[in-house]
């Protein structure tokens, strides 16, 4: 998979912009604050309807405008595809594909399949179980858009029966009963949907795994050894980890009974206590949390290799995604500068942006783009090859 032309209107800080990309590297340089992002964004958007940095479609629309649009023409195994995005706050993205309109977002998602690394991936290692829970759901949508569906069911589901909850402990604080007669209902509708993502997550967990290791092993090459591990709240303990993948019906059967041991507890709390949203990827460095006890540096190695390890799996099966690398080289050492580097230059096709060339590695051969208040245009008139100082 890769994209031939990106064209934006209105997108962020860009009023009109175009671009042409090759296959391998291209390389977008400027100064921080002129847009270099902003076009990685958006071609994120493309295979997700979503963008990495805002939970809200409003920001990406350029101020004074009422509408933005990313329109791309991409090459998949030879054959061509226009994909055409029109946003409008507060209104339903309208979407078309080689002109047709389309009205399911699971036709959309995961056709431009991308993967990017960026410095707010320290998170991953270093943030909230949160950050670690949207990195698994938003790589098992690329992998199986399907899970798109089964993710906005799971969430809308966990919203009513939440709001149940908090109304009946309201309730009962006031001395009234509170009436929990549908939670039974709520309670089958959350085990439907919870156990499919939670199976979906712990096959996709089996399947990362042997890619985590080796893109450990490759970026730091050091002795030390990573594990990737699933901890879920539907277990009679809560700080048991999974190891294998149940079959689903096994899964709906321990939401079931972990929801029954705690409902007293979840009619105290007002707050649903157990499924997907209170679960954890457990990230281990020599079999140690890699929160806290990972340095600097070996968490920057767990975080790169983690989403290594998403490009290679999706690689793996059959659709070669592109990779974006988001202002990442001057966050690196030397080390880790070159073994990315050199996954860069023999991917299908990479889009990497650095604030100055010197960030660079020595070298990398690159179609090379100057980025200037939202403006682009191409450096030179060949590919750039950039070499030691």
């Amino acid at each position: 998979m890769r994209i031939d032309r990106l064209q934006v209107i209105d997108f962020r800080n860009y009023v009109e912009a175009e671009l042409e990309l090759g296959a391998g590297p291209n390389l977008l340089v400027g100064a921080n604050g002129q847009g270099k992002t902003n076009i990685v964004e958006a071609i994120g958007y493309l295979g997700t309807l979503a963008s990495h940095r805002v939970s809200s479609d409003v920001p990406l629309i350029r101020r004074t405008a009422e509408r933005a649009v990313v329109r791309a023409m991409c090459s998949n195994e030879g054959r061509a595809l226009l994909i055409e995005l029109e946003i409008t706050a507060g209104k339903a993205n309208r979407v078309r594909i080689n002109k047709a309109p389309v009205t399911r977002t699971r036709d959309v998602v995961g056709v431009v399949r991308s993967v990017l690394f960026a410095p707010e991936d320290l998170a991953l290692v270093k943030g909230d179980p949160g950050d670690r829970r949207r990195f698994l759901d938003d790589l098992l949508v690329l992998r199986h858009p399907r899970y798109a569906a089964t993710k906005a069911d799971f969430d809308r589901v966990l919203r009513q029966r939440n709001a149940l909850l908090k109304t009946a402990g309201m309730a009962r604080r006031a001395g009234r009963d509170g009436d929990l007669r549908t939670l039974d209902v709520w309670d089958a509708h959350l085990v439907e949907h919870g156990s499919e993502l939670l199976h979906g997550r712990l096959e996709l967990i089996a399947g990362l795994r042997p890619h985590y290791e080796a893109a450990y092993a490759g970026v730091s090459g050091a002795a030390d050894t990573v594990g990737l591990h699933y901890r879920t709240s539907a277990a009679d303990q809560d700080d048991q980890a999974i190891h294998d993948v149940p079959g689903r019906d096994d899964l709906a059967a321990m939401m079931r009974e972990r929801l029954a041991q705690v409902r007293q507890k979840e009619i105290d709390r007002a707050l649903t206590l157990v499924g997907p949203q209170r679960d954890e990827l457990v990230l281990e460095l020599d079999e140690f949390p890699a929160k806290g006890y990972a340095s600097h540096g070996q968490s920057w190695s767990i975080a790169l290799a983690l989403r290594l390890a998403s490009y290679e799996l999706l690689r793996a099966e059959g659709a070669e995604p592109i990779l974006m690398l988001d202002d990442v080289f001057a966050e690196l050492d030397a080390k880790r500068r070159a073994h990315l580097a050199a996954l860069a230059q023999r991917a299908e096709q990479t889009v990497i942006t650095a604030a100055v060339h010197d960030d660079i590695p020595a070298g990398l051969v690159a179609q090379t783009f100057e980025v200037v208040s939202g403006t682009l245009a191409p450096s030179g008139t060949g590919p750039s090859r950039h070499q030691p100082n």
